[in-house]
């Protein structure tokens, strides 16, 4: 198992990141709808466009959150599913 060192010695896994990543992403298409956002721009907002590692981390973020049915990927843009969306709104309430 593959485990990144953090501040203070906290060992935060592969699945752990993956986690943190995908909440990420989603809080940002919530936060940005009904605006579009592209793939590209996610990557750049939230992986600050440097690396291979933090665009695969975002894209595969995207990728996990489209086939648990929480985003949706219409060519380039990436989308809130409706459940996304009532969840979110649920929240606020």
């Amino acid at each position: 198992m593959q485990a990144t060192v953090e501040a203070g010695d906290h060992i935060r896994t592969t699945h752990e990141e993956d986690r943190v990543f995908e909440a990420t992403v989603l809080q940002q298409v919530l936060t940005l709808h009904p605006g579009p956002i592209t793939l590209e721009e996610l990557v750049r907002e939230i992986g600050g466009g440097e690396g291979f590692a933090q665009r695969d981390a975002v894209e595969r973020a995207v990728r996990d959150l489209a086939a648990c049915g929480l985003l949706h990927r219409h060519e380039a843009l990436v989308l809130p599913s409706r459940a996304a969306l009532r969840f979110d709104e649920l929240l606020g309430e």
